[in-house]
């Protein structure tokens, strides 16, 4: 199915309306996964014509999404990447370690942004930020794409990694379900546990009742109720 390619629309009404001049497109990965940590990539990208097929990563075959997600890292001004560990998520709540890994994304990039284009309805970003929320940004906006294909990229390729890390973790899946709910997931999770890698406060465990005692309180239940919907994700 065929797909509208991405725009410079907002950048365009940003820089008119605001007068921005550098405008970073933020999206992450990693929001839905019980396992590994929630990653942010912020890309800016000025109003050039992207790569062919730029698209929202979960719409590119896996293949091509490597091949583009190298062409865009060449392509792109500046793009830099943040991460919030399964411990800052289980400390913090997702709302809050989105912000951190955000945060340390837009740190890392060689300029500050004067405004930032965020992926979806939720602007989880906040004050000192300039920032624009588009539903489906990453479809729509080149700049967010571009965050979208490098951060699902860089994510998968280091949760592919855990499966030949210190202790074998390779019953979990992870090079193929990147963390996320998969059957062989769910199987090895019942049978071995949770590694040093998942996230302990999330409402999984509660299914496991040979591991449920390791299950982290979260010490806010506002934080928790916010988190809710993201521990439903499936967009490995």
């Amino acid at each position: 199915m065929p797909y509208e390619p991405p725009t410079h629309s907002v950048e365009r009404s940003l820089r008119a309306t605001t007068g921005a001049k550098i405008i970073a497109g933020v999206d992450e990965v990693g929001r839905g996964a019980w396992a590994g940590p929630v990653t942010v990539c912020a890309a800016v990208t000025g109003l050039r014509r992207p790569p062919l097929g730029l698209t929202d990563s979960k719409l590119i075959a896996p293949k091509r999404r490597g091949e583009l997600a190298l062409e865009l890292e060449k392509w792109v001004t500046a793009y830099a990447l943040g991460d919030a560990s399964p411990e800052e998520i289980d400390e913090l709540g997702m709302t809050a370690a989105l912000r951190l890994a955000a945060v340390r994304a837009l740190e890392g990039l060689p300029v500050r942004p004067d405004a930032v284009i965020l992926d979806g309805k939720h602007d989880y970003l906040g004050t000192p930020w300039q920032v624009r929320t588009v539903i489906k940004g990453d479809q729509s906006c080149v700049a967010v794409a571009a965050a979208s294909v490098i951060a699902k990229v860089r994510r998968d390729a280091m949760m592919a990694e855990l499966e030949t890390a210190a202790g074998d973790y390779s019953a979990y899946g992870f090079g193929a379900n990147a963390g996320y709910p998969s059957p062989v997931h769910r199987a090895a999770l019942e049978e071995r546990g949770p590694t040093p890698y998942h996230r302990l406060s999330w409402s999984y465990l509660d299914a496991l009742p040979r591991w449920r005692h390791l299950k982290k309180v979260r010490l806010s239940a506002e934080a928790a109720a916010l988190e809710s919907g993201g521990q439903l994700g499936f967009d490995f």
